[in-house]
């Protein structure tokens, strides 16, 4: 079996995992020396390029030394921890990325908790030490701190440090003398990450990730945990309830570079990366087992998502205008499509057959998944996010998060202030050079909707980073609301008068000339009851001329909210219609009438 190593990088968002790879691969020559090969290699999915952050686990393999590396970004953001889940099972060891100024933070908290509950031995990367004000002894102290409350073994403990700067492409012993690449670093894997066991005996493989291809279809993905595997053989799919389907392995291939190479007339022993062809009805934990004694190995396990959005079909008065895709058997045939690959997610039914309960772990995981949607050409509604409560012990619960926020000093109490107010609970505060570094324990539906008034506060300058806690008693009521609605009371074209006339009484979100429908959300009015305007009527044109009267209207830009925000906004009787092109936030009863029935109602309810 040839030399092999399986390594993870792993760290809080925006800490350089992806910049680091791509250092990797340019050490590693996996590029001619006059070849474009850009930033960011391994984002090459256009949203995250866009946000600039990862979403997807990708797998990248490199040669070095005479030795093969088999290399995992993982995403960092907490709403895609489900993906560092998975793939940490491929892994033997871990790449522990810090960021030399910010430190350890919340989702190095979480992923490196993974890390050490499944036994990986990590390697500590103090990145960015480039950085003026940065401490890395402190760093690397933090980081030791941290992995002896995790409950580290003497092993894991004894890790070594390896410090630089990914942006500038190097790697050493001594965070004040730069060196010229990376090759320190790989030195430091192959030295103390350990080889894969060969572990002998039938088949046994787990299946991790999904990949898909127009002429082989579905593929799996995963590590040879035991025994050999090769093209041509037959084999068992063991499924998560225990059921067996027989199967034949068509095609194997393994990573190298950053593709795939198929294996032709030699076996995969365990501790190998590669990618299955020719099974069919198989899922993400599912195992690959020997086909006259199989054994399923343990089902992944994922944290629990701790909140849920309403899916619905689109059944606004512009329905179907922009979408390809806008019946509900096309959502839902979606949806259950994305919760295959997707293991921190997942699909209800409800008592409709065009709406659906999407469940995952915060805005931004639904987030991507609805804008990914949009770009596809689908065409829907969402209502308003809920947190997933639990009755624990008799006890109504609720998901607990700790915030994260690093402020400029001067800004520390109005972020107090606007936490305190949702039952956000001060745990700790520590400065950090000019910066003030708070930590809250805050109940999951606080945070919905408390990102821009943050940034707002802090004059743009707040870094915000949140992490799963567990469930705690239910805190009450929280202390904000949101301000009430402008509705559009007519369907037509926003005219540039009535708005004018319009603007004192509240904030607009449609420009003139947009078209408008009756029902649909066109602003924000600062008092408690929502106002019904028409924003249709235009000037009445006479053949009378007078001096002055013909002002030029001053119109003040309209507010456009991002596909999150959105979501964040939206209240309990409103639903987020959802185009290709469009994001428009209507009442889910259109008429003024049908909506103060509905409150009628729920009054007497």
């Amino acid at each position: 079996m040839q030399e092999l190593r399986n390594i993870a990088i792993i760290a809080h968002v925006d800490h350089g995992k992806t910049t680091l790879v791509d250092r990797i691969l340019h050490q590693c020559q996996l590029f001619r020396d006059n070849q474009e090969s850009g930033e960011l290699i391994l984002d090459n999915n256009d949203l995250e390029r866009e946000r600039g952050i990862t979403i997807l686990s990708k797998n990248v393999s490199v040669r070095y030394k005479g030795l093969k590396i088999n290399v995992i970004d993982t995403p960092g953001h907490s709403d895609f921890g489900g993906e560092v889940e998975r793939v940490l099972n491929m892994a033997d060891g871990v790449l522990l990325l810090v960021d030399a100024f910010e430190g350890a933070m919340p989702q190095t908290r979480f992923v490196l908790g993974k890390a050490i509950a499944l036994g990986l031995k990590p390697i500590v990367v103090i990145n960015k030490v480039d950085k003026p004000n940065c401490t890395p002894d402190e760093v690397h102290e933090q980081v030791f701190d941290l992995m002896f409350a995790l409950d580290a073994s003497e092993d894991q403990l004894n890790f070594p440090v390896v410090y630089g700067s990914s942006k500038q492409g190097w790697m050493g012993p001594d965070p004040k003398t730069p060196t010229e690449d990376v090759s320190y670093l790989l030195d430091m894997i192959v030295e103390h990450i350990p080889a894969p066991k060969r572990n002998e005996g039938t088949l046994q493989m787990r299946i991790t990730s999904l990949d898909y291809s127009s002429f082989q279809g579905r593929i799996a993905v995963g590590r040879v945990s035991r025994g050999s595997i090769k093209a041509g053989q037959n084999v068992n799919l063991v499924k998560h309830d225990g059921r067996l389907v027989k199967g034949k392995v068509s095609e194997l291939m393994v990573f190298e570079g950053l593709g795939k190479e198929k294996v032709k007339d030699r076996e995969l022993y365990s501790g190998e990366l590669c990618a299955v062809m020719g099974l069919e009805g198989f899922d993400i934990g599912d195992t690959i087992a020997d086909f006259e004694s199989p054994e399923a190995l343990p089902y992944v396990k994922v944290d629990e998502p701790t909140m849920s959005m309403l899916f619905t079909i689109n059944t606004s008065p512009f329905f179907g205008r922009e979408g390809e895709y806008v019946t509900s058997r096309h959502l839902r045939d979606r949806l259950f499509k994305e919760i295959e690959k997707n293991l921190a997610m997942k699909v209800e039914e409800t008592g409709s057959p065009d709406k659906l309960l999407v469940y995952g772990r915060g805005i931004l995981h639904i987030g991507i998944l609805v804008e990914t949607m949009r770009r596809e050409g689908y065409e829907f509604q969402l209502g308003q996010p809920q947190v997933i409560e639990k009755v624990i012990d008799g006890q109504r619960c609720e998901p607990i998060e700790i915030l994260t926020v690093q402020v400029p000093e001067t800004f520390s109490s109005k972020v107090i202030d606007l936490v305190s107010r949702r039952k956000g609970e001060l745990l700790s505060m520590d400065l950090k050079g000019d910066r003030v570094h708070i930590e809250f324990s805050i109940p999951a539906r606080g945070i919905i909707g408390l990102r821009n008034p943050l940034l707002t506060a802090t004059e743009g300058e707040a870094i915000i980073a949140h992490r799963f806690k567990g469930y705690e008693p239910w805190k009450g009521e929280l202390g904000v609301r949101r301000a009430a609605s402008i509705i559009s009371g007519g369907t037509g074209t926003a005219v540039a008068f009535s708005i004018n006339k319009l603007q004192e009484r509240g904030k607009f979100f449609v420009d003139p000339g947009e078209e408008v429908y009756m029902g649909q959300v066109i602003g924000e009015n600062p008092k408690t009851d929502d106002l019904v305007v028409n924003i249709l009527k235009g000037k009445q044109l006479t053949n009378m001329r007078a001096s002055g009267t013909d002002n030029k209207e001053n119109i003040a830009p309209a507010v456009k909210f991002s596909l999150e925000e959105c979501m964040e906004y939206i209240t309990d009787d409103e639903y987020l219609e959802v185009t290709p092109k469009s994001l428009r936030i209507r009442k889910i009863f259109l008429d003024e009438n049908d909506r103060k029935k509905a409150s009628k109602r729920t009054v007497e309810a």
